[in-house]
């Protein structure tokens, strides 16, 4: 499938644009929100730091919000492109392998059974709920005789998702304190998030990026068809393999530092095909650059929907998100 940038050059200049748009965003996040702050005052909080409320916000609150919210969004998209890609389903997004919710029944796990408080703490143990929880869905969708298949996978990762939504949902019934604690990091949300919880789970999403453009060429065959893919020498289990490990990194890196945000990589990997077609080459890069400039902007729109209080950004990428599914399914269903 072509998409509308096809030339080499045109694509080059998509995505240069795509970055400048992706540093303009992370300036509007900076500037804008409930505190007024202009632009000069935002430079002058990183050349001149006199320690005002304004300058702050902008290094402590604003800008590790910013760079969260871009780290975050390209990983989701990433991670989209490559679980569609795999599962060759258009609908496939990072909380098919129940990421979201094992991460979830993770954090309430810690908060109402050991009573963690700790952002830090809740980074590293949401990461691990989201990669046992991939885990187990690529062993259950491996087993059998046909191996790794797009359907299995896709039913192991619905049921895993279920099962932990489940006990997640009894956890909270029977501990309130829990519920209040966790209920708006559940929702999905960049605010209040520190620059050290990005640090924490960067060389895992860095690592992905990395592997993602690595294994691009892979993908490319493996778009052809399993057996066109084995023909071409490829180990095809090993490759689906290996998209799963880069879909653990980035989506569980994604959920332990913002909560689960949905319909990034089911949305964004859409939209990149229809401007360059289906090489990995080039529609993982723009995957990334969309999805930042996404949730950027959602993050950012959440900030005046209900001022001077705010809305969770995976509540935004909600409403985004939801036609969009309809849309495909009304499409594939025609």
């Amino acid at each position: 499938m072509p998409g509308i940038l096809q030339s080499q050059y045109s694509k080059c200049l998509g995505l240069f644009i795509a970055a400048v748009l992706v540093v303009i965003l992370i300036g509007c996040s900076i500037v804008y929100g409930l505190t007024e702050i202009s632009w000069g005052m935002a430079y002058e909080a990183f050349t001149q730091y006199n320690g005002s409320n304004e300058h702050i916000i902008v290094q402590q609150n604003r800008l590790p919000r910013a760079l969260i919210a871009a780290a975050v969004g390209a990983s989701l998209a990433v991670a989209g492109a490559l679980l569609q890609g795999i599962t060759r389903n258009p609908l496939a997004d990072p909380s098919i392998f129940g990421i979201n919710a094992g991460a979830g029944f993770a954090i309430v796990v810690a908060v109402s059974v050991f009573s963690t408080t700790s952002l830090t703490a809740f980074t590293w143990i949401a990461f691990a709920g989201a990669a046992f929880s991939a885990v187990v869905v690529y062993i259950l969708g491996s087993a059998g005789r046909d191996g790794l298949t797009p359907i299995k996978l896709t039913l192991a990762g619905a049921a895993m998702a279920a099962l932990f939504s489940s006990l997640t949902q009894g956890l909270l019934v029977l501990n309130e304190r829990a519920l209040e604690e966790v209920l708006f990091w559940l929702a999905g949300s960049v605010e209040g998030r520190k620059l050290e919880a990005l640090i924490t789970v960067l060389p895992y999403m860095l690592g992905g990026w990395t592997g993602a453009l690595l294994l691009a060429p892979k993908m490319n065959a493996l778009h052809l068809g399993d057996d066109v893919a084995r023909g071409l020498g490829q180990k095809v289990w090993l490759v689906k393999g290996m998209a799963v490990l880069l879909v653990v990194l980035l989506a569980g890196g994604s959920v332990a530092v913002a909560g689960p945000i949905l319909f990034v990589g089911l949305v964004i990997p859409h939209i990149a095909r229809g401007l360059v077609g289906v090489d990995y080459r080039w529609l993982l890069p723009y995957c990334a650059f969309l999805g930042a400039m996404l949730l950027l902007a959602a993050d950012i729109a959440a900030r005046y929907v209900i001022m001077p209080g705010e809305v969770p950004v995976g509540v935004m990428t909600a409403l985004i998100g939801t036609p969009f599914l309809i849309y495909l399914a009304r499409k594939g269903i025609r």
